[in-house]
């Protein structure tokens, strides 16, 4: 996701803070110039190899405090002390790091510097922390850069949606310059088709057999649909290439079904790192993954992500937010993307496909393939206590999807999009 260049049209992906972040990360941009050269301030830190103390799930992994995404999160045990350490590569000269806090901060915390990853040095101390995101300029130059929290603010654990280490490369003429963000996407917009009591993939074959869902995409999704009768079939995709089936638990408000109004798919290269994104492969026809946990009963066993569209000071949730008129209830929700390369599903619908560790893919699941991320706006504000999913409570949101893409059309779009790290459009273009 690009957090500096909204795209006119474009529907915004966000799951906390973004507009207050972008905010925060543009004022705090520096272009200094001496004798008509510019010091531009470029990012050390995105797509490097990240080791965390511990991880809250599976869902929560290093490497997302460093994706460039201020969607996706690092979050850690729910115990003192954690931390965090970043392999630049190399040694480094820092001038400065962000701190994009998710709602569980950590009070206190130290930054360290280290050579070899082991013996640290303290160059700044936080206590008393309140939670807001920071900007910290420094002066230090170090190969590693740990953020070491010895006290958590809540009885979560210590969560980061980034942590963005910056230098300066110097550059000349034209006296501009700025951050280097590269983004690696491709999207569809799939809007609701229709509601069936169907799940093809959990209970293939058995019309009426699951709770109710939502689909969105292939317009002929029912409990018998195969990956043969939807690449037979027609979809309200853009782009009309895109004949995968997406579904989700159905919302209800006050008992009344209530559909997703705004509805798109990112298939993204972040979360690992970038000689693991050029890597990566299409994801084959016919693969069906399921993310999120229907069964879920609380919070700490889900991956789901719900805020409020344009009220960045209401924290985000696992389970609903209480919107304000005018808002919408938006829920976001991203896909393991490392594949075993053999198995387009398993018996739990779940086993087949694993999420990244440390920016790559482990060696169980060796295969990386796009990450699909599904961004879901519901018109639906105030008490979530009217709020309920035919799952359950909002921790119980999961999705389902179907691939059904053309191969050539997919190749296309991880050739020109995901690897060379690119931010294309619907249309699989930049």
């Amino acid at each position: 996701m690009n957090r500096l260049a909204p795209i006119p049209g474009r529907r915004r992906l966000r799951a906390v803070g973004l507009i207050a972040t972008v905010t925060a990360v543009l004022a705090t941009y520096l272009v200094t110039t001496t004798g008509g050269a510019a010091a531009a301030e470029i990012s050390l830190s995105q797509g490097k190899p990240v080791t965390v103390s511990s991880t809250e799930n599976g869902g929560t992994p290093g490497s997302a405090a460093v994706d460039g995404n201020a969607g996706t999160r690092w979050s850690s045990a729910f115990s003192d002390p954690q931390w965090i350490r970043i392999d630049l590569g190399s040694s480094q000269a820092i001038t400065r790091i962000f701190l994009d806090w998710e709602g569980a901060y950590a009070r206190n915390f130290q930054l360290q510097s280290s050579a070899d990853g082991n013996n640290w040095s303290t160059f700044h101390t936080t206590t008393n922390h309140n939670g807001a995101d920071q900007s910290l300029t420094v002066n230090v130059t170090t190969r590693y850069v740990r953020l070491y929290a010895t006290a958590r603010a809540t009885q979560w654990g210590v969560s980061l949606w980034e942590f963005q280490v910056f230098g300066q490369s110097s550059g000349g003429g034209g006296g501009g310059g700025g951050p280097i963000v590269r983004v690696s996407e491709f999207l569809a917009d799939c809007p609701f088709t229709h509601r069936l009591p169907d799940d093809p993939i959990v209970f293939p074959n058995l019309p009426g057999g699951s709770h109710m869902h939502d689909f969105m995409g292939n317009t002929s999704t029912n409990a018998f649909s195969t990956y043969t009768s939807l690449a037979n079939a027609g979809t309200n995709c853009n782009p009309i290439e895109d004949l995968s089936s997406y579904w989700v638990p159905t919302m209800y408000v006050d008992n009344v079904a209530v559909a997703p109004t705004g509805t798109t798919f990112y298939y993204l290269g972040e979360g690992v790192r970038d000689d693991i994104i050029a890597q990566i492969q299409s994801l084959p026809v016919g693969l069906r993954i399921v993310a999120g946990n229907a069964q879920a009963t609380s919070g700490d066993q889900s991956i789901a992500r719900w805020s409020c569209l344009h009220h960045n000071e209401i924290p985000p949730g696992k389970d609903f937010v209480n919107c304000p008129a005018g808002s919408m209830l938006e829920s976001y929700l991203d896909f393991p993307q490392c594949w075993d390369g053999v198995n387009l599903d398993s018996a739990n619908h779940k086993s087949h496909m694993a999420y990244p560790v440390a920016g790559a893919c482990p060696s169980t699941h060796p295969v990386p393939v796009p990450k699909l991320r599904q961004v879901l706006r519901y018109p639906v504000t105030g008490d979530p206590a009217r709020i309920r999913l035919s799952s359950g409570r909002g921790y119980t949101m999961h999705g389902d999807f179907f691939n059904a893409w053309p191969a050539a059309e997919m190749d296309r779009r991880v050739r020109d999009c995901i690897r060379p790290i690119i931010k294309c459009g619907a249309n699989g273009r930049p």
